[in-house]
């Protein structure tokens, strides 16, 4: 299942530049994760300072 980011973002970008596939990108107040490029693998999850990805 694709992350999702939650509303815990505070829109820093670790999550983005660690994405070995480029699924994540900024959003409207948070950034926001493509679940159709998102091959599941936490890398952002594991970078977040935050905990804001998810398992979908």
């Amino acid at each position: 299942m694709p992350y999702v980011i939650s509303d815990e973002c505070i829109a820093c970008g670790a999550c983005a530049s660690e994405c070995p596939v480029g699924a994540i990108s900024e959003g409207d107040g948070k950034y926001v994760i493509d679940p159709d490029t998102c091959i599941d693998c936490g890398a952002c999850a594991g970078t977040c300072p935050v905990g804001a990805p998810q398992e979908g």
